[in-house]
């Protein structure tokens, strides 16, 4: 087995950007979903899945400069801490600190409501899961045979780490859990296969309905009100992670 694709998003809910290599500490990506967008009336997180249009936005955080692309405008410059916030991300209430800047003025524009581009202190509080997610080939495989289309690299499942597993049986991931997987110089811990909601059914890097992966995924996948597909984990080995390097489990 090897690393096939690694990505993430500086800026929750945007596409999801492909890399040659990712760093990972206890916390995960240091640049996995750093910022988020908040509802100023309400100080809600925006969900990805109600707001898939933001799949069509692309983030690029150099710390200190965060740029975001979007489809009526490109904003960037150095991220300046503004005010302390409370957030709230489904049922979790969490700390922010607003980003003075550019951004949110043109970020209301393209959502056509305000919003409020804030910095996330907390590593993985506007995280779902764990901190690294993994899909396996195979199981992209299966799912493009059940949809009848070409395979795609997996981006629509916003996965920290695509792992080539050959001709491994589809879902092979679901026996990772409870095991330890070396990825590059790391060891990742998997704790959970990861329930998936229907953001997975939007076009990657442009929002908007365009396969009906959870209907294809329910039959088998399907366990009380949860469809599930990949795992995720947590870092018990900092290290780094390069396309192509060895994935194997550990004793």
């Amino acid at each position: 087995m090897h690393i096939a694709r690694l990505g993430l998003t500086p800026v929750k809910g945007m596409a999801h950007t492909p890399l040659e290599r990712l760093d990972v500490n206890a916390d995960g990506p240091p640049y996995d979903r750093v910022f988020c967008l908040v509802e100023a009336d309400t100080g809600r997180v925006l969900r990805t899945v109600e707001n898939d249009l933001l799949m069509a936005c692309h983030a690029a955080w150099e710390p200190p400069v965060l740029t975001i692309r979007t489809p009526v405008g490109e904003a960037t410059g150095e991220v300046v801490d503004g005010a302390a916030m409370t957030g709230f991300y489904w049922e979790r209430e969490i700390k922010l600190v607003t980003a003075d800047g550019p951004w949110s003025p043109l970020l209301s524009e393209y959502v056509r409501r305000p919003v409020v581009l804030c910095r996330v202190p907390d590593p993985g509080a506007v995280v779902w899961a764990g901190s690294v997610s993994v899909v396996s080939t195979s199981s992209l495989v299966e799912l493009a045979r059940r949809l009848g289309r070409p395979h795609d690299d997996g981006a629509r499942f916003r996965p920290t780490v695509v792992v080539d597993t050959g001709d491994a049986p589809p879902f092979i991931e679901d026996t990772w859990v409870g095991s330890r997987l070396r990825l590059g110089s790391a060891v990742v811990t998997v704790d959970e296969r990861l329930p998936r909601c229907a953001v997975v059914n939007a076009l990657p890097a442009a929002g908007g309905r365009d396969a009906a992966v959870l209907k294809a995924l329910a039959g088998d996948r399907l366990e009380g009100t949860d469809i599930f597909f990949g795992v995720s984990g947590d870092v018990d080995r900092p290290g780094r992670l390069v396309t192509g390097d060895p994935v194997r489990l550990l004793p």
